[in-house]
């Protein structure tokens, strides 16, 4: 039996417990568990690994995408330019393998709806899952802006979101908690009313679908995308690393 897991906290809601037992269920894969590993801080996971002797795969979620990185033996060449990980792979002595895959499911989710004006971005967070959107959009060729709750050299603040700053990117990602479930009325304070029908507008979260931030968009006109697709991928793309040889 191979036991894969999903590092966090308070993570019972979690998509990928529930997606893998339904992929295992569907493709009659009979060999394979995938588990739950719900800590207070992230110095529990070595003993949890050391407790498990079957664990061959780790998802990692939040909080941890950034504390995991000095429990990793090696990392991804794409890790080490995100610096936030998602997908572990345990190597047959035990060495733990860093990698990203949210930056792939965000990238080819994102692809189908990408149109020429789409060529600017601001991005909303600057936390772990903001490193990986701005990754794909660097392999993308799309310049983006950071958006935070405090201005910073590399960041504007919400305040300081004008009409000009709205309507020269047209793409706009949320990479924030805002308006996860149960929360949903909360949403990012970004002028929506300049929002076009010009924009796209990408929200990472998948629970709720539409979150506020989408339907405000949408009410302007704006494309929206939730954040279900990049969850599949990134979730087959860590299936296929787990499996390789390398």
């Amino acid at each position: 039996m191979k036991t894969f897991a999903l590092v966090g906290r308070n993570i019972s809601y979690s998509f990928s417990r529930r997606y893998f037992a339904e992929k295992f269920a569907q493709e009659k894969i009979t060999d394979c568990q995938y588990i739950n590993f719900d800590i207070p801080t992230i110095e529990a996971l070595p003993a949890l690994i050391r407790a498990t002797p079957t664990l061959v795969g780790m998802n990692v979620t939040i909080p941890y995408k950034e504390a995991v990185l000095p429990l990793l033996d090696q990392q991804s060449e794409e890790l080490v330019a995100i610096k936030a990980c998602n997908t572990i792979k345990i190597g047959s002595s035990g060495q733990l393998k860093g990698y990203n895959t949210d930056y792939i499911g965000f990238r080819d989710s994102l692809v189908p709806y990408l149109k020429p004006h789409h060529n600017r971005a601001l991005i909303l967070g600057t936390g772990g899952a903001s490193k990986a959107v701005a990754f794909a959009l660097s392999q993308l060729g799309i310049p983006y802006q950071l958006v935070s709750r405090e201005a910073s050299s590399v960041a504007l603040s919400y305040h300081e979101l004008t009409k000009e700053v709205i309507q020269s990117h047209f793409l706009i990602v949320n990479t924030t908690p805002l308006g996860t479930s149960p929360k949903t009325e909360e949403f990012p304070p970004i002028p929506y009313q300049w929002i076009t029908r010009e924009h796209l507008l990408y929200d990472l979260i998948y629970n709720p679908e539409k979150t506020t931030f989408l339907a405000k968009g949408e009410v302007q006109g704006a494309t929206i995308l939730s954040g279900y697709p990049m969850l599949v991928l990134q979730a087959e793309a860590a299936w296929k690393i787990w499996n390789s040889e390398q």
